[in-house]
């Protein structure tokens, strides 16, 4: 492996390590111990169910091959996994709010379990069963357990600000540290221990086996609207005139469309920018080190949201230009320097420069998640929290199966723009949601019961 592989690596990992350790007073905030109590068993149960979702990841194409599966039942699978999220993602989320979030938690659990199981089989219709169910599983997983953890944080009267604090925890290790334990667990398991490519799989199912089981033992069940006078189809016209209604929560909408549809077609982008002639490279020490700038992120992410003069819609304009740059990378190096198209025996000048500006783009997916988070908690109404935030992935999802059907139609260089373009009006409308939501601090920080009664109307 090369040097500069390592040397990229060791540096992000001292400057994680330096950032984390130089916390100094002003960058901390005061909690109470029953606060960090619950804050601490919430960041337990995430970090397990992200460790179940991360084992996973590296191995699903893989596994596909080894099936004797193309890149076109490939593809097909993967299309069908992103269609059910988009699909189900909505019915799950009403659901979700009007049956309860911990029974979500638990059903998450549950139906991610099934889907590992089905990796047993090399039928491909089984396969496809097993994505579907991964698919209603994602949708889950990033709409049920942000909502329970408001919802509950709420109940209990905790401070708003302390929110951050735990949407910041929760993306530095359940983003950041679990999955490069996982990846490394996962070779471990597939190429230390020759277990075969579904090992990890069996070890998501008892991850996530673990976790249903804490969630059970330990959590409450809170709700978005439990009222019976409302069914699914009232639940979705309430999470759409919600949406139409209101301009903030509509902005916040296109905004995380926006910056997911990116980040979702960045995973799919840098292996053959880093890689043009298919050179070989450590996919998986690349992957460790992206996290390592997620990590990154997410640290710098708690330290700007500690400060309670600086409002996050202030910062994040910054952040989404500054992905659009390091996005625009693959284009500025294809015209500075003449692409060769013989395979190189090393990391070339070129991807060696593109490798640096993929780590500033993953910090900026570090700093993006706990402060998406900290923005919907102010700005969704709780009575469909669930059910708005899976109306967010729709246009997401269909742009990822877009993607994934014409991934071979267009040259990179030309979807690393499209990228850019998309964080560039992500900053534009960000830009737009810091106008019409300055408020008085007092207001900033209103309980989610004073916030909600804008959108009461919506219910009658």
């Amino acid at each position: 492996m090369e040097v500069f592989y390592y040397l990229v690596f060791g540096v992000m990992a001292a400057v994680v390590a330096a950032l984390e350790l130089s916390k100094r007073n002003k960058d901390r905030i005061n909690t109470s111990s029953s606060f960090n109590s619950f804050k601490n068993n919430y960041l337990l149960v995430f970090s397990i169910m992200m460790a179940g979702d991360w084992l996973q990841g590296p191995y699903v194409y893989y596994l596909y091959s080894t099936y004797g599966f193309g890149k076109g039942d490939i593809g097909q699978l993967f299309i069908a996994g992103f269609g059910s999220s988009m699909l189900f993602g909505t019915i799950v989320g009403s659901l979700a709010d009007k049956q309860g979030r911990k029974r979500a938690c638990v059903t998450y659990c549950i139906v991610y379990i099934l889907s590992c199981i089905t990796k047993h089989s090399p039928q491909y219709k089984v396969l496809m069963v097993g994505r579907i169910l991964g698919g209603i599983a994602t949708s889950l997983l990033f709409s049920a357990f942000e909502s329970w953890l408001i919802a509950e944080h709420n109940k209990r009267n905790f401070e708003q600000q302390w929110l951050s604090l735990t949407f910041s925890k929760a993306v530095f290790l359940g983003n950041g540290l679990v999955a490069i334990l996982s990846g490394l667990f996962g070779n471990l398991l597939v190429d230390t221990f020759s277990f075969g490519p579904v090992a990890p799989f069996d070890a998501a199912a008892c991850f996530l086996a673990i976790g249903m089981a804490i969630i059970l033992a330990t959590w409450s069940e809170n709700f978005g609207d439990p009222s019976d006078s409302k069914d699914l189809l009232t639940q979705f016209k309430v999470a759409a005139i919600a949406i139409a209604s209101d301009e903030k929560i509509a902005l916040l909408g296109a905004i995380q469309s926006l910056f997911e549809a990116s980040m979702y077609t960045f995973v799919f982008l840098w292996t053959p920018a880093l890689s043009p002639n298919d050179e070989e490279i450590p996919h998986g020490f690349v992957f460790a080190t992206f996290m390592l700038a997620s990590m990154l992120g997410s640290s710098l992410a708690a330290r700007l949201m500690s400060r309670s003069s600086l409002r996050v819609e202030n910062y994040m304009q910054i952040v989404f230009l500054v992905s659009a740059a390091s996005l625009l990378l693959p284009i500025t190096t294809s015209v500075l320097v003449t692409p060769s198209k013989v395979k190189d025996e090393g990391l070339s000048l070129t991807s060696s420069i593109q490798l640096l500006g993929f780590c500033v783009f993953e910090a900026c997916v570090g700093i993006f998640w706990p402060s998406i988070m900290k923005m919907r908690s102010q700005y969704i109404p709780e009575e469909a929290r669930s059910t708005i935030m899976n109306f967010f992935r729709v246009p997401l999802n269909i742009f990822v199966c877009i993607v994934l059907y014409n991934v071979d139609a267009f040259p990179i260089t030309i979807m690393f723009g499209m990228c850019s373009i998309f964080l560039f009006v992500a900053s534009i409308l960000q830009r737009r949601l810091m106008v019409i939501s300055e408020k008085p601090k007092a207001e900033e920080w209103s309980p989610m019961k004073e916030r909600n009664s804008e959108v009461d109307p919506l219910t009658l």
